[in-house]
Parts: structure tokens; C-alpha cells; sequence
């Protein structure tokens, strides 16, 4: 790894443009340039702004970061598409739009489903991956995410919040001052912001998603890299225990379950989380 270093925190890392099969694809880097870069894949609505600045900068300490939206989300060109492959096929494109052949990949939640159809597709561009918040496609109860969403939203109306505050975070005296946490450390970054996610992108990702907990399971297997997977151990998104199986059925997986935590748990728990993903990565 050379000295090079791109901007040294999420809070000022620019946002570009990469050209992807004619459309313009929204994403920032920084870190050190050199080695195999780190490529984050982000959760359902997310757009950049909603990566949480402490793990991402933890990360880029001494590795390349590359965040960016995929297609049809935030700033990012085209329409998102209601099924996971096709979402995979977008990060793969996008991936080697930007000239690379080796990445490491981490996603969270229907990031993490988009990183397994990543390693799947282009197994030769994956070298490690970290999957959080998130289980295999054709995991039982993930096709109920609707009604999931659907009841925490209207949570978050009645009582003005974000929908993250139900859906990410327990509802304990510790859940709510961690999830209060979170979104302070998201508005950190005051200039330069994205694009909201459109009411187009955020239907057709949730269609993605029951469609995605309908389909056959894939076979796991033939992902061979090494795997990080991790969770809370109250997710009310992506239940545990499918956390737990997609360890299980990947050949080369160590997975991590946060107590007293929900989806949100790698937020929660960043100060354990990001050196046990940097140890990974450079084990």
C-alpha cells in the first residue's frame, strides 16, 4: 500500500461521478490508495449520507473505501430494479467501471443480499466479504418486510422520527440512546450532501426484497472467500437466526452476534465491530 491518501474522513470525502454502461453512479472514496479496495453496500432507502461516518472512517484508517449509490438510488442515474440479481449486476458493472479487479465487499442489510449476488456472479472479482444485518435470498419470514416497514413507518409518523429509530434499535433505554447516537453522527456531514431516496427506488428495493425472501435458495457454497457475517440478536428486519444460517452455509464463514441489539447492531456496537472487520480484512 503507497502513501497516497484520498480525503481522511467521511465528512469530507467528495462525491463523483463513474460513467456505468451510460449512466452517471454517485459514490465517494478515501482512505489510503493502494491494496484492495473496499467497496460498502448500503441498506434499503439508504442513500451515501446514511453510512454512519464512524464506520466507514474506522474502516478507511488503512484501507481504500469506496461507498457508492447503485442504480436508481440518490444521485445515481437510471431506475432501481425490483430484483437482487439485477442489483448485483449493477455493483458488479459498476465495480469494474472504476478499473477494478479485486475488491473486498461490505454490505448491510439489502446491501449484504446485493454483496451475495456480487460474490456469486463475479466470484473472481470478490476476495473477502463482510455481510451484516442481512440472511440468504429464500430465507424464511424476510418475504414479510412489507408489513414490517409498513408498521414502523407508521410508528415514525406518530411519533416524528425516523423509521431507523423501530426498525435499527431496540426500544431499551441503551436501544434508543445508541439509535439517538447514530443520528447525530449522520449529520455530521453538512455539505455536499446526497440526493433523497425516490419514492420509485424505495418501492421497487422493497419488492426486491419479498421477491428476494420468495426465491429458491441460492447455493452458497461456491462462495469460497472467507466471510465475516454479523448481526443483532433482536433483528426485527432479518431475523438472527438467518444470519446464523447464512454463516452456516457459507464454507468459509465466522459470524458475530451483538447482544441487546437489533438490525442496526454494527452500529451499535462500532467500537467492537470495525477492528473485527479490519482484522479480517487483513488476517
Amino acid at each position: 500500500m503507497n502513501a497516497t491518501r484520498l480525503a481522511t474522513t467521511w465528512r469530507d470525502a467528495p462525491t463523483q461521478f463513474a460513467n456505468v454502461d451510460g449512466l452517471p453512479f454517485a459514490y465517494r472514496e478515501l482512505g489510503p490508495v493502494g491494496g484492495v479496495p473496499v467497496v460498502f453496500l448500503h441498506h434499503f432507502t439508504a442513500v451515501l449520507d446514511d453510512w454512519d461516518p464512524r464506520v466507514i472512517d474506522g474502516v478507511a484508517q488503512g484501507h481504500h473505501v469506496i461507498t457508492f449509490d447503485n442504480r436508481g438510488v440518490g444521485a445515481s442515474g437510471g431506475s432501481v430494479p425490483s430484483d437482487i440479481a439485477a442489483m448485483g449486476a449493477d455493483a458488479v458493472s459498476f465495480i469494474r467501471a472504476l478499473g477494478y479487479e479485486k475488491v473486498d465487499v461490505i454490505g448491510f442489510s439489502l446491501g449484504g443480499a446485493v454483496a451475495q449476488m456480487v460474490a456469486l456472479q463475479a466470484p473472481d472479482l470478490v476476495r473477502k466479504i463482510v455481510l451484516t444485518g442481512t440472511g440468504p435470498r429464500g430465507g424464511g419470514g424476510i418475504d414479510k418486510m412489507s408489513r414490517i416497514v409498513g408498521w414502523a413507518y407508521l410508528k415514525a409518523f406518530l411519533a416524528r422520527k425516523d423509521p431507523r429509530h423501530f426498525l435499527f434499535f431496540p426500544r431499551t433505554t441503551e436501544g434508543k440512546r445508541a439509535a439517538n447516537d447514530y443520528f447525530a453522527r449522520l449529520d455530521e456531514r453538512t455539505a455536499d450532501r446526497d440526493q433523497p431516496i425516490s419514492l420509485q427506488a424505495g418501492i421497487a428495493q422493497l419488492r426486491a426484497i419479498v421477491r428476494g425472501g420468495k426465491a429458491q435458495p441460492d447455493d452458497l457454497s461456491v462462495i469460497t472467500q472467507p466471510a465475516f457475517v454479523a448481526n443483532g440478536d433482536h433483528d426485527l428486519m432479518v431475523a438472527s437466526e438467518h444470519s446464523v444460517d447464512l454463516a452456516r452455509r457459507l464454507p468459509d464463514a465466522q459470524v458475530t452476534i451483538y447482544p441487546d441489539s437489533g438490525h442496526g447492531g454494527i452500529f451499535q456496537y462500532h467500537r467492537e465491530f470495525v477492528p473485527a472487520v479490519v482484522e479480517f480484512l487483513d488476517a
